[in-house]
Order: C-alpha cells, then structure tokens, then sequence
C-alpha cells in the first residue's frame, strides 16, 4: 500500500472467493451451470478482478445489471457469456449481439423491440425470459389470473425472429429468510415456475436449454430447486452462510487509520448534532473514514471498530471523511494504527445491524474513492 493512499482502503482476497465458488460448485449437480452474479463492481470487489478469477476456474456465466457494466468486462477480456439481469435500450440490439451478451426479456412488448432492432441486423440476439412468480417486480405476469394470459405472451415472444430464447428464470423473494410461511412461499414461487415451464412445453413445444431460479438464499437452502444453473451473488463473497454449512470465508476487509488523538474532558459534545457527549475524561481517535467512503451514517453511536487490543466505540455523528471512536482503553492505539471496519475479526453483520440494513447494502456502499487491494 502506498504510503499516499494509506487511509482508508479495502482489502480483496481473490483467494477466499475461489475458495467459496469452489465450495458452492461442489454442492451442486454436475450439470448445473454456475452464474457468477458480478454487478455493482461485484458488490464492490471489483467486477473485472473478479470475473477474471470466475472465468480462469471455469465458472459457466457472469449476471449484470446493465450494458455499461457488460461492456467493462468485454472490454476488459472477459469472453464467457454474459446475461443482463436489467433493462436495455433496444437500439443496443447489436451491441449486445455482437458482443455475445444475452438479454433479459420480461414483457411481450420489449421482446418485440429487440426481435424488430435484431432482424434489422440480420442476426439473433440471445434472451432469457424473466417470469414474476411473486417477486412483484420484473418479469412476465404468470401468477393467478395472469397465468393464461403470461403463458400466451411468453409463447408469443419466444415466436419472434431474431430471437434464441436460451434461458428462462424467475428470482425468490425469501429463500434467504428463516420460518415455515417464508418456505411456503418459496416453494410456491417454485411450483409456479417449473409448472409455467411445462406448460410451455406441452402447449407450443417451447424448451429453454437453461432453466434458473436458485439465487444465494436457494443455492444454500434449497438445493433440489439448482435446475440448469444457479446464481450465487452474496455466497460467492462469503456472506449469507450464517449456519455455515458450507464454511464461506468473507473476502472483503475495510480498513482505515487514526488521523488524530485528542483527550477530552467531561462534559464534551463530539461531531455534528452534539449527539454524544462524554461521560468522563475521553482518549478520542479520528479515523480516515465517512459516509463519502461507504461507512452508512445511520450507525453512528451503534457500532465498535476492531483496533489493536480490542474493539473501539464509535463516537458522535459520523462525519462526510471522518468520524470518532473512544480509545480509552486501547492506549497502544497511536496516530496511524490501522482499525478494522468490518473483516475477519469484526463481522459485517455487527455493522449492517446497527445501520439497520443488510451486508448488500455495505458491501455495494464502499466508494469509488476506496482504493480495492488485491492481497493474493
């Protein structure tokens, strides 16, 4: 790390992440493909790092979310397929063709836009048909009195020239989520799905050489419902498996550093709001770090950082660069010791609790301006 940049950056072990497809792929039917999901920079790992490692160990597919995100990996040298998992402009129909990256289809009307713009090119644009099995968000209508109706579109889309309907696949709504209604629902989401499925089959012959609807929650709860593929985002960076079945190793650690140490008495408000003020005579740090860096703000005054010799109590409101944590009993933490946001030793989960959100939401926040070293 150069000493410049020795402020606040994120440490990436390509290793661990290996590690945690290798785990997932050896749980799996040996004919199910693998989708590694890489969108957001791969949840802030870096997208291109990431995808290289996937690709090198023999990963089947990569999921973005839009053209701009597929187009840096292409541009990067990333060759194996690609699906965007979002919406994209039909006049890119012969980006997408030309750079093999197939295309989410999720209502009749776009599959027409795409069918018309790829005839113009007089060459077949790869989709894969997104059903709404109680998502509620994209995709074909297919549930209750939508059923006959979705079923008509679907057989309508896949009927369209220029188009290879390789894929079909529907996303869970609580396969990550304990309790009986939440696996009913589930499972319900799955009946629909593989029940649309044949339904297409039997009544147009339609068949789709790919088949997926395991995300992370599925992969590792549900593991009959693997089908054709499976599309691991938060397991394949070692989140997710809190039970530890399958022994997942976090590949992101934040760190930062201590700018400042100041003793302050009794009675002193600390940061915006006065939203803290000590109790006693305070050894108070500042860390390198702030919300323009990732760090959620809602966890002010709810969270500790792993320092040398123990944990450190966030202090105040957490500032834009900075923020404060009381070192009071850590007096071997000097000017310049690092301090672990979240990693090996502290666990996301603590901070993601306390900002009152989920480690998705962490991981993707890391900014830009967050250096990303690559420590294997």
């Amino acid at each position: 790390m150069d000493d410049l940049q020795k402020r606040t950056w994120a440490e990436i072990s390509l290793k661990n992440i290996r590690h945690n497809y290798e785990a997932i792929r050896s749980t799996l039917p040996q004919s199910c493909r693998f989708l590694g999901v890489v969108k957001a920079d791969a949840y802030g790992h870096g997208a291109l790092a990431v995808s290289e490692m996937l690709q090198q160990a023999g990963a089947d597919y990569l999921a973005v979310s839009c053209l701009d995100e597929a187009m840096e990996l292409r541009s990067g040298g990333i060759t194996m397929p690609i699906l965007i998992l979002g919406h994209t402009p039909p006049k890119y129909t012969e980006t997408l063709i030309e750079n093999n990256i197939s295309q989410t289809i999720s209502c009749y009307a776009k599959a027409d836009e795409y069918s018309q713009a790829a005839v113009k090119t007089g060459k077949e644009l790869k989709i894969h048909i997104k059903l709404d099995t109680g998502m509620s968000r994209l995709g074909f209508l297919c549930a209750g009195n939508h059923y006959s109706e979705g079923l008509q579109n679907v057989i309508s889309a896949c009927g369209l020239p220029g188009l290879i309907h390789e894929g079909i696949y529907t996303h869970f709504a609580v396969s990550d989520e304990d309790g009986e209604e939440n696996e009913e629902y589930t499972r319900e989401q799955f009946r629909l799905f593989t029940s649309f499925i044949d339904d297409l089959n039997k009544k147009a012959g339609i068949q789709f050489e790919i088949r997926h609807c395991a995300n992370s929650g599925a992969t590792l709860n549900y593991p009959e419902m693997a089908l054709d593929m499976v599309r691991p985002g938060l397991l394949l960076y070692g989140y997710g498996d809190t039970k530890g079945k399958l022994g997942l190793k976090p590949a992101m650690r934040l760190v930062t550093t201590v700018s400042t140490i100041k003793i302050y008495e009794q009675g002193t408000s600390v940061s915006y709001g006065r939203r803290y003020i000590t109790d006693k005579k305070e050894r108070m740090g500042v860390l390198a770090i702030g919300y323009a860096d990732g760090l959620p703000r809602a966890s002010s005054n709810k969270c500790s950082y792993a320092a040398a010799g123990g944990l450190a109590p966030q202090r105040g409101s957490i500032c834009m660069d900075m923020c404060m944590v009381d070192l009071s009993d850590l007096p071997q933490v000097d000017v310049g010791s690092e301090v672990e946001i979240f990693g090996e030793t502290n666990s996301i989960y603590k901070l993601s609790e306390a900002a009152g959100t989920i480690p998705y939401e962490i991981l993707c926040a890391v900014s830009k301006r967050v250096p990303r070293v690559y420590i294997d």
